[in-house]
């Protein structure tokens, strides 16, 4: 298990555009399974190459459905449909959320690990969690589309 630091904004990597995997290798092979135990412990759906300061265009989820974890290399949305309206949090901005309009269908392509490209068509969390990891590898921040930001509140824990 290798767990990395999740960079947190305002560092600039996480404005930087990640460039594409041309070859996938072992040392993809090793980034994909850091990035998945990085997201399991930081209780993520998803987290982007750059989250742990590496450009290149590489993105894991499991937003907890059927698909279980997604490993994407040099994803690309190719479709975009409906809309939706929501809270949306980052392992980048700890501490805040804000609402973002996003599409309520996405189909996003991509490689597996083995370099066969796969096409996989989410709704609702798991279509909001492909757009915001995608905006992430052109340096974008959720923040940049939020209509309102509002702080965490800390889960309630009862009386001590």
């Amino acid at each position: 298990m290798a767990i990395k630091i999740i960079v947190k904004d305002p560092d600039p990597v996480l404005r930087e555009k990640c460039v594409p995997v041309s070859k996938i290798t072992p040392n993809i092979h090793k980034l994909l399974n850091d990035m998945a135990d990085t997201m399991y412990d930081a209780e993520g759906v998803g987290l982007a190459a750059p989250q742990i300061g590496i450009l290149k265009r590489v993105i894991v989820m499991d937003v907890g459905d059927e698909h279980g974890l997604i490993e994407l290399i040099n994803p690309e949305i190719i479709e975009r449909e409906g809309e939706q309206f929501g809270p949306e949090g980052c392992l980048s901005i700890p501490g805040l959320s804000g609402d973002v309009r996003r599409a309520e269908r996405v189909k996003v392509k991509g490689l597996n690990r083995d370099g066969v490209e796969i096409v996989i068509e989410g709704t609702e969390l798991l279509s909001r969690c492909i757009q915001h990891e995608v905006d992430h590898l052109n340096g974008v921040l959720y923040t940049d589309l939020a209509e309102s930001m509002y702080k965490n509140e800390p889960p309630d824990r009862g009386e001590a």
